[in-house]
């Protein structure tokens, strides 16, 4: 899979920080907060970890589908 890189190098904003923050409590995969912010999964990882975001699946699967 190609890394979205376009906005690698750019400074994180409050807007984007917000959305990471929503994507995360929403149980999102991390690639796909990846894409969806144009960064890295290792960016992700990186600033969730800065701000305390918590990017560990709870007990439910992505995207609230049920069995």
């Amino acid at each position: 899979m190609a890394k979205s890189t376009r906005n690698t190098g750019k400074p994180w904003t409050a807007q984007d920080v917000r959305q990471l923050k929503q994507l995360a409590k929403g149980n999102t995969p991390t690639r796909v907060i990846g894409l969806k912010l144009g960064r890295t999964e290792t960016a992700i990882y990186g600033k969730a970890s800065s701000e305390g975001i918590s990017l560990s699946p709870t007990n439910q699967s992505p995207y609230n589908r049920k069995k």
